[in-house]
Order: C-alpha cells, then sequence, then structure tokens
C-alpha cells in the first residue's frame, strides 16, 4: 500500500495503476468516504459497501462501484491481493496512457 497516497505504479508499465483500498461491508449506502490512513503511514481509499462479504458479493459491489466512478469496465478492476480481507490492493488496466493522471485529477477533485 501506498504511503501518503492510495494510488501506485510501477516502473516501466504504461496503463496500469495499483490502489489501495480499505472496505466496509454491510454500511448503511455504498459510497466512497475518503481517505484512510493506519497506524503504519499507510494511506488506502475508503470505501462503504452494502453487500456482505458473503461469496464476493462486498467484492463486485465495491468494482462496480468504482468502475463508474472512474469510467472504466468492470473487468479493469483486479484484486491483486486481499480478496477476503477489508484492506485490499487493486490492479486498475486502461488502454489510455493516462490512467494514473485521471486519478490524481479525480482525487483531488473528491477528496483534496
Amino acid at each position: 500500500m501506498a504511503k501518503g497516497h492510495p494510488f501506485s505504479e510501477r516502473a516501466g508499465v504504461t496503463g496500469v495503476t495499483y490502489v489501495a483500498v480499505h472496505v466496509t461491508p454491510k454500511a448503511s449506502r455504498t459510497r466512497i468516504e475518503g481517505l484512510r490512513t493506519d497506524a503504519k503511514g499507510e494511506t488506502a481509499l475508503k470505501i462503504a459497501v452494502t453487500a456482505a462479504p458473503d461469496q464476493g458479493k462486498a467484492n463486485a459491489a465495491m468494482c462496480r462501484l468504482l468502475a463508474r466512478e472512474w469510467g472504466l469496465a468492470k473487468r479493469q478492476i483486479t484484486i491483486v491481493q486481499g480478496a477476503k480481507a477489508r484492506r485490499k490492493l487493486l490492479r486498475l488496466s486502461d488502454n489510455r496512457n493516462a490512467l494514473a493522471q485521471r486519478l490524481e485529477a479525480w482525487l483531488k477533485t473528491h477528496h483534496g
């Protein structure tokens, strides 16, 4: 997970961005709540979903929310760590090289 920032990239890889998230299932409504920094100083995007963590329903709800919010197809969002945990690392893939810049602009607009 990224320190001070939920988004990260890997050197030499274009069109792929990683996002640290913290998901709260069975919430009163589905929404992106902002940023959350843990005791280690690692920052994640805090997400609440109404779905229960049963058979991947909460993960699916999270992916639907983020795909809609960021203009991505659900297949472009992959959980690479933490599929059964609240803390997750997502891989976002996009054919456009400006994915990280779009996400940075989104973060500043919504949580800056």
